[in-house]
């Protein structure tokens, strides 16, 4: 029987601002891009088209009605493209089962198959409520936003997909879950805040890839989002053996690519087969 050869996925880092047209211009450019670039998967960072707290529940009550924007978007891109889209995170003011949210919104990562069909949603588990000493200050995502409380996989041309956001990434509960539901790989959309990237990003996402036996593409914003926000970026790609394999290292837009070997990642769970070594 003939190996599958490993899948190309995609990091790719904005800069978004407030502009929800110039950001959805800027993703439309970066995922032709990856399309050229032989690339299956393509994982947009976190509030990929809409950045600023006062947009989201407008947004999001547009999102989850007939005359959505962003969703028609992605699901336009990656039937054009023929490219499978993690469209990072946008808001939507509508739960997993069709109830209406009045006054928050959720953060929604939807992925879009090569069709335009939107095949998975996860609504971000773990909210940003924390003093940052930045510019910003305060962040306070329970303000905007309802939490989730799904834990989410879909299976895609480079494996099964577990899917995270941002601040998840401190939780690594979820990423156990997310290894026991089968998942190869776990994206990771993000707006990390610079202070807090700088001093964690790395060896958090290393932490999560080798404890769990995952590949991480972490697709981050990166540079001045506005004149009080700064996020961190370095979008990377990281092997379950810890090793970085692609990585942004400036700001500003980019992509960054590798191919996940589905062959060597199971290879690696046999030789060192640390799930089955659990004991609490």
């Amino acid at each position: 029987m003939t190996q599958q050869s490993p899948a190309l996925v995609a990091a790719l880092q904005m800069v978004s601002g407030h502009q929800l047209q110039d950001n959805l211009n800027a993703a439309a450019a970066l995922l032709q891009q990856a399309a050229e670039a032989g690339v299956k998967v393509a994982v947009l960072p976190e509030n990929f088209a809409v950045l600023a707290s006062d947009q989201m529940l407008p947004c999001g009550q547009q999102e989850a009605g007939s005359e959505s924007i962003i969703r028609t978007f992605l699901a336009q891109q990656a039937k054009t493209l023929k490219l499978w889209i993690v469209g990072g995170s946008l808001p939507l003011a509508l739960r997993p089962d069709g109830s209406v949210i009045a006054d928050r919104v959720r953060a929604s990562c939807l992925v879009f198959n090569d069709l335009g069909d939107e095949v998975a949603r996860y609504d971000k588990i773990h909210l940003f409520d924390a003093q940052v000493d930045d510019a910003h200050g305060q962040y306070r995502e329970s303000d905007t936003f309802e939490a989730g409380d799904q834990v989410v996989t879909v299976d895609t041309p480079a494996g099964r997909l577990g899917l995270a956001v941002c601040y998840d990434l401190r939780f690594p509960e979820l990423f156990r879950a997310l290894r026991d539901k089968g998942a190869d790989w776990v994206c990771l959309p993000s707006a990390f805040t610079w202070k807090t990237g700088n001093a964690h990003w790395h060896a958090l996402i290393r932490a999560r890839a080798i404890e769990n036996q995952l590949y991480v593409v972490a697709a981050g914003q990166g540079g001045h989002n506005s004149s009080q926000r700064r996020t961190y970026g370095h979008s990377l790609i990281c092997d379950p053996w810890g090793s970085v394999l692609a990585e942004i290292n400036e700001d500003g837009p980019g992509m960054v690519t590798a191919a996940l070997d589905k062959h060597w990642l199971d290879q690696l769970r046999q030789q060192m087969p640390v799930w089955s070594h659990r004991r609490l």
